[in-house]
């Protein structure tokens, strides 16, 4: 096999906190990002649809030369990673590899809770799975662990309307169901990755004695330590810093959206399948 670039997927924008602490912590090696923003939200799609969308968008990846691919995406991550990990990589080279956000993150929440009472801030598709409720007991069986989804979060974040009022509303709201059910919850996990950008107004509802996780760091540092343990798999990694961006809808707005997650300006290029 060749070497080739790091491949980052979402089913949109949120992706790219994500890519952007990998670049951080994995500055030298090539990456290519791919936005699905013609067909998202994902969160409220099927099971099926969403391992057909994702799989889709892991083997343009693939073409475009990426040997590891990143689902930078929970509910991808969620409703796709396994299917594709069992079914779909076994017939392929055994060192394509593809992973996801939610291990990462479930490895290590137990350690920042001290009530023993962790909150998952997702999206329907997400909370449906009880991805993070099953991984999560695996690594922290006595962590008491509850779910609430945020349709509103991701179309409110797409659309640049965090500013907006009905930010404020929809997070208050979604975050007083969450504490009614209970009180002690002291970790909220950020199980999607559009949800940093709503960071400041979750820790303020949510109150300053209450740890608001995001999962960026985590996951860069996972994939750090991945490759550090598989050389077979670092091998295969090229490394040229270049960052290219691929979106399957219009170039100029994403590169216009784009700004918000990385802070910095950016040109996409479409992407048609």
């Amino acid at each position: 096999m060749n070497k080739g670039p790091i491949g980052v997927f979402d089913s949109g924008y949120g992706g790219l906190t994500v890519f952007k602490e990998i670049v951080k912590e994995l500055p030298e090696y090539d990456y290519v990002y791919l936005g699905d923003n013609a067909r998202v939200p994902y969160g409220t799609r099927s099971f099926e649809t969403v391992y057909r969308y994702t799989w889709e968008c892991v083997q343009q990846l693939f073409d475009l030369g990426c040997n590891m691919v990143i689902l930078a995406c929970n509910t991808a991550s969620a409703k796709a990673l396994r299917s594709i990990q069992q079914n779909d990589l076994p017939q392929l080279d055994e060192l394509r590899k593809v992973l996801g956000v939610i291990r990462p993150t479930a490895e290590v929440v137990g350690n920042y809770t001290k009530t023993g009472n962790v909150g998952i801030l997702a999206t329907p598709g997400t909370v449906a799975s009880q991805s993070y409720v099953m991984e999560i007991e695996k690594f922290f069986p006595s962590v008491r662990v509850y779910q609430e989804a945020c349709p509103m979060w991701v179309p409110l974040v797409e659309n640049n309307e965090i500013d907006n009022p009905a930010a404020d509303y929809f997070v208050k709201k979604n975050l007083d169901a969450l504490f009614a059910r209970n009180g002690d919850i002291d970790t909220l996990v950020l199980a999607c990755t559009h949800y940093p950008i709503l960071i400041n107004k979750i820790r303020r509802f949510a109150g300053g004695d209450v740890q608001v996780i995001s999962q960026g760091e985590l996951v860069a540092k996972s994939l750090a330590d991945y490759l550090q343990r598989h050389k077979e798999i670092e091998e295969l990694c090229s490394k040229g810093v270049s960052q290219t961006f691929y979106t399957t809808e219009s170039c100029a707005d994403f590169n216009k959206k784009a700004t918000l997650f990385l802070g910095r300006e950016l040109n996409s290029k479409q992407l048609i399948f």
